[in-house]
Order: structure tokens, then C-alpha cells, then sequence
């Protein structure tokens, strides 16, 4: 199966796709230039600037967003007014990178070095309530983090580890257990963003790889989407019935010449659909 080319080129380095009926459409992060861009069904895309950094957004209950930004999050309302909260570090040579929404209505985002050092990362998560924990420690490029159907696992990447990885996941206890999911060879690309079908599949990015790879829930690889750019950042479902699936790319590291559709985001039906994001509750 291939996907197809949706809009030009429109970011440096797409990430963070989200489909949300509150927005109307679809909404994705121009990582390193700090915008959030909203995708309307006429394919006209808007552009709005809020740090730095733009890392990773989902919707709010009450209508607006959560988004990430460089180290720190920042709250959307409906009318658009922006809200930052408190940083969470200080140190200006680690920034988040992505996450994801849980069943209980928090938000998870993860972080990296700019220098992708080993170790650096860490996980964290926003209550409801406007405070931060952490969540996991250690990591080197945190990505993707999306819950199975019935809100028990959570897969994640630590992108150099060449595996997706599942936590099990109550209110609770939080994230607990992580273990190998899938392992994904190098040369078939590394493991970036995800999502999770309403069959508990699970649809993985593959940065440097040119596809997005669907595993079952047990693990087994059982598709494989081929994708026109070769760094494949993200992906998430959409559409009135959640059965297209809304593919990222990056033109980070490329003369400008090379992989001219780098930075367009794609789109195909796969033939089964995704799941409702959940909101932000805070």
C-alpha cells in the first residue's frame, strides 16, 4: 500500500499529527519553527507561531489545546488566547520532542538533547491540575505514545533503541512495566511516532525508512504503508470516520535538493479505523 501526497511541502520538520473535531480538521507541529499548522478540509493550511519550540499538542475538554513547547507546556483556550505554564527544566540544551493524551485526561510528553545524547531525556506528565511529574527517566529521544483500545498499554519509543515499547497503564499506578513490544531493525528505519487503531493495531513511523509499519496487537508486523519521503515522523487517523491515516515527514539534514516531497504530509486509507484522541481534561 502507498500513500499519497496530501499538501506540498509545508514544514521543515512535521511531527505531531492530530485529528480533532473541535479543530475542525487536522492540526501537526512544525517542530523547530515553533508553529502549530491547522489543515482545513479545503487543504488550506494556517500557521500559528508559539515558541520556540512547538513539540506536540492534543485538545482540551473545553475546546483549545495543550501543547508542548520547547521545556514547558502552554494551554490553548477556544477563543485561541494562550496560557504558559511554569518550565519544567532549565536547561536550555534539552527540549521536548513528543507525547500523547491518557485515558484519565492527562498529558504525557517526553524530551531529548538537541545533541541527542544518550540518557538526557525523560517523561513527563501534566495533570489536570496544572502540575508536572515525572514518569521516566534515562531516555534519549522520547516519541510516540499512544493507548490501546481498552486504555490498559501504552506504546512508546526511545527511538535509538530500535523497538517500540509497551507500558501497562492504570489511573492509578501510571506507566509502569515497560518492555519490548517490537523490535524494528535498523536498516528498515528508526521507530518514531505512533497511534493505535480501534483493533488495538499499532501504527509506527519509520524515521529514515520511508513507510509507516502496522503491528498487530501481538506484535507481528501485518502492513507496511510506503511513503514518498524518506523521514516519516508521525502519523494518526482522521476523517468524519477516523479511517484515513494522516502521515508527517521532516526535511531535517537535507540539501535542498534532495527528497523534494520531504516536509508534504500524506494520506491513505488503510481499511480499518483509528481512535477518538483523548482530550486534555485540564
Amino acid at each position: 500500500m502507498r500513500a499519497e501526497q496530501l499538501t506540498d511541502p509545508i514544514t521543515f520538520h512535521g511531527e505531531g499529527p492530530v485529528f480533532a473535531q473541535s479543530w475542525g480538521g487536522l492540526r501537526l507541529v512544525d517542530l523547530f519553527a515553533g508553529d502549530v499548522l491547522s489543515l482545513a478540509a479545503d487543504g488550506t493550511v494556517t500557521r500559528r507561531h508559539v515558541d520556540s519550540i512547538a513539540a506536540a499538542l492534543r485538545p482540551r475538554v473545553g475546546g483549545g489545546a495543550v501543547i508542548a513547547l520547547e521545556r514547558g507546556f502552554a494551554l490553548e483556550d477556544a477563543d485561541g488566547t494562550l496560557t504558559r505554564l511554569p518550565e519544567v527544566w532549565a536547561d536550555p540544551s534539552v527540549r521536548m520532542n513528543d507525547g500523547g493524551a491518557a485515558p484519565d485526561g492527562s498529558f504525557y510528553c517526553g524530551s531529548m538533547a538537541y545533541d541527542q545524547r544518550t540518557g538526557a531525556g525523560s517523561l513527563y506528565r501534566l495533570a489536570p491540575d496544572g502540575s508536572v511529574e515525572l514518569a521516566l527517566a534515562g531516555v534519549t529521544i522520547s516519541n510516540g505514545l499512544a493507548w490501546s483500545p481498552d486504555g490498559s498499554l501504552a506504546y512508546y519509543n526511545d527511538t535509538p533503541t530500535g523497538r517500540i515499547g509497551v507500558f501497562d497503564w492504570t489511573p492509578e499506578t501510571g506507566l509502569t512495566g515497560l518492555r519490548p513490544f517490537a523490535d524494528i531493525p535498523s536498516a528498515d528505519g528508526y521507530p518514531d511516532g505512533l497511534t493505535v487503531d480501534s483493533e488495538g493495531g499499532v501504527w509506527v513511523a519509520l524515521y529514515a525508512g520511508g513507510a509507516v509499519r502496522r503491528y498487530s496487537p501481538e506484535g507481528t508486523l501485518d502492513e507496511v504503508i510506503e511513503v514518498a519521503a524518506q523521514r516519516v515522523t508521525a502519523c494518526t487517523f482522521g476523517g468524519d470516520d477516523l479511517r484515513r491515516l494522516y502521515i508527517t515527514t521532516s526535511r531535517e539534514g537535507l540539501a535542498p535538493e534532495e527528497d523534494p516531497l520531504a516536509g508534504s504530509v500524506f494520506t491513505v486509507t488503510p481499511g480499518v479505523a483509528g481512535l477518538a484522541e483523548a482530550p486534555f481534561a485540564g
